[in-house]
């Protein structure tokens, strides 16, 4: 971005006079002072911790400038300061001024599972044929969404943004913030189901999504889903389905499973085959969405094969990596829920490999008062002929282990509490061979990416 800062003055609804400021130019925003690049806006907002207690380090890290809470002391002194009444409000408004501003089409993406890996497929894809911006890491919430808004260039054309929740009104107000010219829902699971109850007032919250959405604007989803369905039949939008199913718009014809990829075939598209890297039939669906969104922006079929070809993945989803002994280790450790955790665990079983198969898997969050049940009923998605040995971390996990337990010979399933990672690492140490292959999953609560690091050997 580049922007003035008389320019971002009258965006935030600043009253501050810059008038002697009137040349800076602002080439970027952000709201951590330690990841700060020469020429940013700097962002301090009130949380645990208080932004505004860090102005020092943004000026020492190359801020030019800084909006500044009312009720704050202490201004910076001979330093560009737009005061306002709330920094996150500025935040967000001075993104729907740019968003305005760039006028790129916006394709937003919300969903239980896989919602990073669609962004990621949809933003590859139209890559081929557009300049496009999308959402980095998860900065996917109130403040992830205006930063990734602020992130870009003067000549995107399409925004790919992912959206998450975990409260009812939070997509609401997202998608009214980007006002989506497309808006995909890759599936309703469990996620968060502490904060709704039900599956079917999680449905209600994702529907959210298109309550910004332009009103001749296209709405897509997982017509496999009869929550979806159900709510999309009320609607007025364009409308396209993806699934299994044969009565979607979009639909797969086959499906080929090799070693860490997926070859298949959809109806829209005769005689292509498409190939993604990545383990788990349930990907599929991902890349389904992706090219429906692909279809409409008119990509042609050979841009669409070599997008998915050469995806790559945001860190920790479903990322194949080698361990320090030269095993293979199946790394899905950003989030969990039992829909994602039954999914992957499908797959890797289902991975054709003559490697001895480990599991170790942590404690599933925000799952509310089902949270001891679902963990137990995990168990049936065990199979005992073809994983060999299971690693079990946290507090309710703990159900599992006593289900598990019975099933397996004498010291093949292993339970820590929550607190005894460096033991699972070191039992990790022990045990684990070239021989191997390990799935790593977990909400990131676990941190199970610290095993990850310790079997990769990265700080």
């Amino acid at each position: 971005m580049k922007m003035s800062l008389a320019e971002i003055n009258r965006a935030v609804d600043s009253k501050s006079d810059v008038s002697k400021y009137q040349e800076i130019e602002v080439t970027s925003v952000a709201f951590d002072s330690r990841n700060l690049k020469p020429g940013a806006l700097f962002v301090p907002l009130v949380d645990n911790n208080d932004g505004h207690d860090y102005i020092n380090d943004a000026i020492k890290n190359g801020a030019v400038a800084t909006l500044w809470q009312n009720n704050h002391e202490h201004l910076p002194l001979d330093f560009p300061v737009l005061q306002v009444d709330d920094t996150l409000d500025a935040l967000q408004e001075l993104a729907k001024y740019y968003l305005t501003k760039i006028n790129p089409r916006v394709i937003a993406v919300t969903g239980s599972n896989g919602k990073t890996t669609t962004k990621d497929m949809i933003a590859s894809i139209l890559s081929t044929q557009f300049n496009v911006t999308k959402t980095h890491a998860n900065f996917n919430n109130e403040i992830g969404v205006p930063i990734t808004v602020l992130s870009m260039e003067p000549n995107t054309e399409m925004l790919v943004i992912e959206i998450g929740m975990d409260r009812p009104g939070q997509l609401d107000y997202l998608s009214r913030l980007v006002q989506p010219d497309v808006a995909v829902i890759t599936m309703i699971g469990e996620a968060h189901i502490e904060f709704f109850g039900t599956r079917d007032k999680i449905a209600d919250a994702k529907m959210e999504i298109t309550h910004g959405l332009k009103a001749d604007g296209t709405f897509i989803y997982n017509g496999d889903e009869p929550l979806l369905s159900e709510r999309a039949s009320n609607l007025n939008f364009r409308k396209f389905t993806f699934g299994n199913g044969h009565d979607n718009d979009y639909y797969v014809e086959s499906i080929d499973n090799s070693d860490q990829s997926i070859k298949f075939q959809a109806n829209k598209w005769e005689d292509t085959q498409f190939n993604i890297n990545m383990l788990g039939s349930y990907n599929v669906n991902n890349a389904l969405a992706a090219l429906v969104v692909g279809d409409l922006y008119h990509i042609q079929t050979n841009n669409l094969q070599q997008a998915l070809d050469k995806l790559q993945v945001t860190e920790n989803r479903a990322e194949w990596v080698e361990g320090n002994k030269g095993e293979k280790i199946l790394s899905d450790v950003y989030n969990s829920n039992p829909t994602a955790v039954r999914q992957v665990l499908k797959a890797f079983t289902e991975n054709d490999s003559n490697k001895n198969k480990i599991v170790v898997l942590g404690d599933m969050l925000e799952l509310g008062s089902k949270s001891k049940e679902l963990h137990e009923s995990l168990a049936d998605s065990f199979d005992v002929k073809s994983i060999h040995k299971v690693y079990l971390i946290g507090n309710d996990i703990k159900l599992l282990y006593d289900r598990l337990k019975p099933m397996y010979p004498d010291g093949m399933v292993i339970y820590y509490d929550k607190n005894q990672l460096k033991d699972l690492n070191d039992d990790l140490d022990a045990n684990v061979s070239k021989d191997d292959e390990l799935l790593l999953k977990a909400s990131h609560g676990i941190h199970l990416e610290k095993v990850l690091n310790h079997l990769t050997n990265k700080k």
